[in-house]
């Protein structure tokens, strides 16, 4: 990939390649800007000074990751047909991890603890429908994923001359997910058409246990997935168990409990739909996120999951996020794409916690933090080098103690511990791991 570069000013100016950004930090013309993502600034030259080409942004939202490509776009014009080829090099490369999954986890555990508190230790009538909600609001797990979008946008709009945005405006239809036969009438009634829940499991599992097929019992409802290891509330993730089936089950997955049943674990597993989660996430999110991208001023091109297909396939790429940015586009579009290329792993892991109460299993506070979020002058997310005696000098992550221990970890997962006094600061936390 390409090197970022910014003039004297920090203005914006083209990429350029290894080699040379190599050169001009060995002759004095430039210095580091960043580490993570790579950039030089020069100290000789403004943007007045250089030639710059429109450069493209293109995106591939995901519900859990999301694909960046930064691309040079030039057109031909074939003299004799008059034909127009759009050809394209990649010039930055990256693929940005997201963290709504642990967002909505960690909301969904408060939720729990709150409703705890509030009948074990006085009731305390529920509240709802005493707030309204904006116009477009998301939850929170899905506005992260457009926020930290657009924050690597503007990042990429003040680091090179981007010129024009593309994105993918994904819409998964979830009934063809599950049944692409659907049709008719069918298409627009759901499973518990006509049923209950609890009426609906009992015609579906026969009126008895689904782990022992025991009958004339009290049957409970089981998820067969745990919402505690990420299970969700869709009526095929249910079943109907015996109290002690469902005693001796607990939070284990089905294919835990039944690792001696595989013949029933089977019909179980047939009996299961995969969720919906991810598709749902990409669907409440599009829209929103093609609003705020046309809010940047800048020409914004939509694609679509066929074109972008037609485009991967035609030069034999694997399906990635980072391979879906770059090749999408109008049909027919020609990404050239370095097979020995390695993008730019950015995760998502913010800038540290509101939350001061350490809680039990119960909910309640076992211990407080302290409120303060900086130790010695170092914040949980900097980038530093380790040279610590007897351990081989290597560049990591640090995650700071309220005492001169922290922990420094590498990008090949080496970890060492270490006093504050052998670290040297390469780059401050910014919410984002690089690998």
């Amino acid at each position: 990939m390409a090197v970022l570069i910014l003039d004297k000013r920090k203005n914006p100016l083209m990429p350029c390649s290894e080699k040379r950004a190599r050169l001009l930090l060995e002759r004095g013309r430039a210095r580091v800007h960043r580490k993570a993502p790579f950039i030089i600034r020069l100290v000789d030259r403004g943007v007045e000074d250089s030639a710059l080409q429109p450069l493209r942004l293109k995106l591939d939202p995901g519900s859990k990751t999301t694909g960046i490509a930064l691309v040079r776009e030039r057109e031909t014009v074939d003299p004799a047909t008059g034909k127009s080829t759009r050809a394209q090099a990649v010039v930055f490369l990256a693929e940005l991890a997201h963290r709504g999954h642990l967002i909505r986890d960690r909301l969904t555990a408060r939720r729990a603890f709150r409703r705890r508190r509030r009948g074990t230790l006085r009731y305390r009538a529920p509240r709802f429908l005493n707030r309204t909600r904006p116009r477009g609001w998301l939850a929170p797990s899905l506005r992260h994923r457009v926020d930290t979008t657009m924050a690597w946008v503007d990042r990429l709009m003040r680091w090179a001359p981007v010129a024009g945005l593309s994105t993918l405006l994904h819409r998964f239809d979830t009934q063809a997910l599950q049944n692409p036969e659907i049709s008719g009438i069918e298409y627009q009634q759901g499973t518990l058409t006509g049923y209950e829940v609890r009426e609906y499991l009992l015609e579906k599992w026969g009126w008895r246990c689904a782990y022992c097929d025991v009958e004339n019992v009290p049957l409970t409802v089981d998820h067969i997935h745990p919402k505690s290891r990420g299970g969700s509330d869709r009526v095929s993730n249910l079943a109907l168990a015996c109290v002690p089936c469902n005693q001796r089950k607990g939070n284990r997955d089905v294919t835990e409990f039944l690792l001696h049943d595989p013949k029933r674990l089977a019909h179980i597993e047939a009996q299961r739909k995969a969720p919906l989660k991810d598709a749902a996430a990409v669907n409440s999110t599009r829209w929103a996120l093609l609003g705020r991208l046309k809010e940047t001023g800048l020409d914004v091109e939509v694609g679509t999951g066929g074109r972008t297909k037609y485009n991967r396939a035609r030069q034999q790429c694997p399906k990635t996020h980072w391979v879906d940015a770059a090749c999408g586009g109008p049909p027919g579009a020609l990404v050239r794409l370095d097979p020995e290329t390695k993008p730019l792993a950015i995760r998502a892991t913010g800038h540290g916690e509101r939350q001061r109460a350490r809680l039990n299993r119960y909910g309640f506070p076992r211990g407080h933090k302290p409120r303060r979020r900086s130790f010695l002058g170092w914040r949980t997310g900097a980038i530093a080098r380790c040279d610590k005696p007897g351990v081989r000098a290597f560049v990591g992550r640090v995650a700071i103690r309220f005492r001169p221990s922290f922990v420094i970890t590498g990008p090949d997962g080496k970890k060492a511990e270490t006093h504050p006094k052998y670290l040297h600061i390469v780059q401050k936390g910014d919410g984002y791991a690089y690998a």
